[in-house]
């Protein structure tokens, strides 16, 4: 009887360990993966020969062509926000605060993680489409053969390139959504714009400003290396290029919201 039980024991546990390679040891194995990646850049980053014409490409690329989106939206950001805290303020008597108010949130929380999501859904869709197609087609493999080093070429110039241009990104969102909270404010308080900035910045302080911009450029890492890790490690089918852009904007807003949450409670911890 007892050898009996024994012996379902173990085919109980073997027939678990077997349910367990399909997802919890798939999940892990892809986020192993995903840091081995990510620290490959760090050793290629500082290693020549450095792509400086392409990282430059990159610049303009990831950067300038997103000044559009990103102002649009950091412009109705500002708007919208200050559309809605003016009448729950002025319930109480304090709708001078609307400025002040609109802009805290705004600096250390909203233009922050908008931005970079809004990021995230074009940039990252963007480098996980356009190097999932060069693996499938394999562009990848020519440039190996012909003796470029494909991982310095293709994916430490995006990832550095998402990485410095997503805090400016997320300063110009701000002051676009400043001056939409100005154009907001204005239509019920008459007020210049000098003095709705004199009151913005009024109860602004560094802390306000710096564990923000910090987080940053986080945000733009992890939005750079899972647009890079997905794309460069993309299947060899044409749909596996759809699938590569698709699962690089959900794991990278993933990311961005993760760090978002550690960010908070590491300040909060601080005391900023």
């Amino acid at each position: 009887m007892t050898d009996n039980n024994n012996s379902n024991d173990v085919k109980l546990f073997g027939n678990f360990t077997i349910a367990l390679p399909g997802s919890i040891v798939g999940f892990f194995g892809k986020l192993g993966n995903l840091f081995s990646f990510a620290a490959a850049y760090f050793k290629q980053v500082i290693v020549p020969k450095y792509e400086i014409k392409e990282t430059f490409i990159q610049f303009y690329a990831i950067g300038y062509k997103s000044f559009g989106l990103v102002g649009i939206t950091g412009f109705i950001i500002g708007l919208t926000l200050t559309l809605q805290s003016i009448p729950t303020l002025t319930m109480f008597g304090a709708q001078s605060l609307v400025p002040s108010m609109v802009a805290v949130a705004i600096f250390r929380e909203i233009g922050p993680v908008i931005t970079a999501l809004i990021f995230a859904g074009k940039i990252g869709s963007g480098i996980g489409a356009e190097l999932g197609s060069m693996k499938v087609t394999e562009q990848i493999d020519a440039m190996e053969v012909s003796g470029t080093d494909p991982f310095k070429y293709l994916v430490v110039t995006r990832v550095t390139a998402a990485t410095l241009m997503l805090p400016l990104l997320i300063f110009y969102a701000d002051a676009l959504a400043l001056f939409g909270g100005y154009l907001s404010f204005n239509l019920s308080e008459d007020v210049t714009i000098r003095g709705y900035l004199i009151s913005t910045f009024q109860n602004i302080g560094f802390d306000d400003i710096l564990p923000a911009t910090i987080k940053s450029f986080f945000f733009g890492f992890s939005i750079g290396v899972v647009g890079c890790f997905e794309g460069y490690n993309a299947d060899r089918g044409t749909e596996s290029v759809g699938i590569a852009a698709n699962t690089a904007v959900v794991i990278s807003s993933l990311c961005v919201i993760i760090i978002d949450m550690l960010a908070v409670q590491i300040t909060s911890l601080l005391g900023i």
